[in-house]
């Protein structure tokens, strides 16, 4: 029997409200029942791909870590989707997905119908027209606080770091090896004044889970890497500064043979005019046949082994916290999240088709994240 999805607890515990949480101990705004200790100069670490399953799993080869997680960690949850965009975009902006509007890794634009990739930004709509909401970094600048960020090069200026993370002066790294480099320009961020915040994103353990799968040993390797860098910048920051790791959702393997090509099935396309979102969660839009037929068919289809729910369904359930009118219509008519351990693949988008590690549905494993702090 199918379990019933996880649904995130926006407004409580959800990677939305870590950085709304540092900011009040910094004295900006206000939150309910903060679970951060008292602190005037922050360092916030995002480990794409660290999920609290995952890391528990592999507890041994992040000793560091789960040390803290078993001393005083939090397991919180991603939004939904449980994955990169909608979650960086959550954190940077303090607001949940259905507020924010970065809906997914790729969903269809409104104004212009075509299929958007948030990941690389391929519309003319810039990224302030679309997710135009100030971000908590932004509101940090403005009341006197420093902010930095401290990241590959490469995503200074891009789409999503703008949409998502805009604000914070940035450091770029050209060698992501070079741990010396980060860790000096994190504690030089972090020291910069008396109130600071300086946010660390580290890709290179969801990268490798995508393309090797999080149970590999090449995955554990990046994972003792990352315990190893986490060690260091504790010992390299000063004591006053406080160090929260988070990640920004979990992963699990897909076997080649779980692998459900849409196409191959004529009860699933049929109807279907747009594929897109994540593997694990898919957003289909339905423009030319009757929704409920659409629907029936894949609940017919697949049963169990997924959550089937149209649009105002899922808005009802509370997938994405408060729904903004703007942001409705670039959520699929019909939202398909596996339960089991399969991921639903498209010939429309062949690259996928590589991916071990996947995310983005409301199982727990991709959606509980850590929330430790040193």
């Amino acid at each position: 029997m199918r379990p019933e999805p996880l649904l995130p607890r926006y407004g409580t515990d959800t990677i939305a409200e870590i950085v709304p949480a540092i900011a009040e101990r910094l004295g900006v705004g206000h939150v309910e029942h903060n679970p951060l200790p008292e602190g005037d100069r922050w360092v916030l670490l995002m480990v794409d791909g660290l999920g609290w399953y995952n890391l528990a799993e592999h507890a041994d080869a992040a000793p560091f870590l789960t040390d803290l997680a078993e001393r005083q960690g939090r397991a919180w949850t991603s939004g939904v989707p449980s994955t990169t965009v909608t979650s960086l975009t959550s954190l940077g902006t303090g607001l949940p997905p259905g507020e924010h509007g970065m809906v997914g890794y790729s969903s269809r634009m409104p104004r212009t119908g075509e299929l958007f990739n948030a990941l690389v930004w391929d519309s003319a709509v810039t990224p302030r027209e679309y997710q135009p909401h100030a971000t908590c970094f932004e509101r940090l600048r403005a009341a006197g606080i420093d902010t930095a960020t401290v990241a590959p090069e490469r995503f200074e200026g891009s789409g999503l770091t703008f949409a998502a993370l805009r604000g914070p002066v940035f450091h770029g790294i050209g060698d992501e090896r070079d741990e010396d480099l980060r860790v000096e320009l994190t504690v030089a961020g972090a020291t910069a004044g008396p109130r600071s915040l300086t946010y660390v994103y580290e890709r290179e353990l969801d990268h490798t889970g995508h393309t090797l799968g999080c149970t590999s040993p090449q995955w554990r390797n990046e994972l003792i890497r990352i315990d190893g860098l986490v060690e260091h910048l504790r010992e390299d920051l000063p004591d006053d500064v406080r160090l929260v790791i988070t990640g920004d959702h979990g992963m699990l393997d897909i076997d080649p043979a779980h692998q459900i090509i849409i196409e191959d099935h004529p009860d699933l396309i049929a109807g279907i005019d747009l594929v897109a979102g994540e593997g694990r969660l898919r957003q289909l839009y339905v423009d030319r046949e009757p929704l409920e037929a659409v629907a029936a068919r894949w609940r017919d289809v697949l049963g169990d082994r997924a959550w089937v729910r149209t649009r105002d369904e899922a808005f009802d359930e509370g997938w994405f916290g408060h729904v903004s009118p703007e942001v409705s219509l670039r959520y699929g008519h019909l939202l398909v999240a596996m339960a089991d351990d399969a991921a639903l693949m498209t010939t429309t988008q062949p690259r996928e088709l590589n991916l071990v590690g996947q995310h983005g549905s409301l199982t727990p494993v991709e959606l509980t994240i850590p929330l430790l702090v040193c």
